[in-house]
């Protein structure tokens, strides 16, 4: 009864009421629900306290940023996902339909944040692209890998802009997406706004995955794994929290000589080889079940799927040797 009083007493205020239906609508920071609300940023910040203290919103930080959402779980979650047929006056229905109004220029100020960046780094970004196949192409091989396994939650690392979680939106049940950027999260927040199963996007190492163990279904890494000076930890990494017989695909560059992707892209390695990525992932707990190799340009792309052994095989004893043990 105590929480549940706590939830009720902290929604008794209108602008609190505002600010969860705002938060139904999409993750918003701080200073965009002041701009919304037409109130001071200390002054939302008292009542985002309150809804935070009850359960009801969660906070995430991203960099120097933090954004808010409804609680993902708890009785606050609950409630709040009822708000919709909360018995609202005429008057409130009309002050939130009119916030929900102003989120248009929220949107239109993420777009114009995410053109410029685009603007800024095009150039080298089109260099890159340049050396290889179409990203048309490479995207269809990993449609094409994927089908037929289920994906579950996915887990994409090195979101970047989001587009490996937009084009696997339509068959997963539920998408993390992580990056280390919080400008790349808020490019990847605005181009995934309309998707409609669940996206997290969560600021993160691929080192140091803040993630649960065997939480996640299937995992992608798409060009990113040439990012890392110890690939073999990211791949260890990624098997700690995929399930037993879930799928990691990963996407890059063959070995090539082309250094000039050291100072241009940041790149720490020059490709993989089908003999390191299998032998990092038998030493992670992951069979490497197909390759594929594109072909364009002076660089082949890879892809490489592999499943995470099932809890079974896992187990200390094998089918033969737990019949011998009975």
């Amino acid at each position: 009864m105590a929480e549940l009083i706590d939830i009720f007493r902290a929604l008794a205020d209108p602008t609190r009421l505002r600010v969860v239906a705002l938060l139904r609508e999409m993750e918003l920071a701080i200073g965009e629900l002041a701009v919304v609300l037409d109130q001071s940023q200390p002054r939302v910040s008292r009542h985002v306290r309150i809804l935070v203290e009850a359960g009801i919103v969660e906070r995430q930080r991203e960099g120097s940023w933090v954004f808010l959402r409804i609680a993902s779980d708890g009785s606050g979650a609950r409630v709040a996902a009822e708000a919709g047929e909360w018995p609202f006056s005429e008057r409130e229905a009309l002050v939130i339909a009119y916030d929900a109004s102003r989120l248009a220029a929220v949107r239109a100020e993420r777009a114009a944040v995410a053109d410029r960046y685009f603007a800024e780094h095009a150039a080298e970004w089109d260099a890159i692209r340049s050396r290889h196949v179409a990203e048309s192409e490479v995207e269809a091989a990993m449609l094409g890998m994927m089908t037929g396994r289920p994906l579950g939650h996915l887990l994409d690392i090195g979101t970047g802009t989001g587009r490996m979680a937009e084009i696997f939106a339509p068959t997963a049940h539920r998408i993390t997406a992580l990056d280390r950027s919080p400008e790349m999260l808020r490019i990847a927040r605005t181009k995934l706004a309309g998707q409609t199963v669940p996206i997290d996007l969560v600021q993160g190492d691929f080192l140091n995955l803040p993630i649960a163990d065997a939480s996640v279904d299937s995992i992608v890494i798409h060009q990113a794994l040439h990012f890392a000076h110890e690939p073999d930890r990211v791949i260890a990494e990624t098997a700690r929290v995929l399930r037993g017989d879930g799928h990691l695909l990963i996407v890059d560059f063959a070995p090539h000589e082309d250094e000039e992707l050291r100072t241009l892209g940041a790149h720490a390695r020059l490709g993989f080889s089908d003999a390191q990525i299998r032998s990092w992932f038998a030493a992670a707990g992951l069979a490497l079940e197909s390759t594929q190799t594109l072909e364009g340009g002076d660089l082949a792309v890879k892809l490489w799927l592999g499943r995470r052994h099932s809890d079974e095989d896992r187990s200390p004893l094998s089918h033969n040797d737990k019949r011998l043990a009975a």
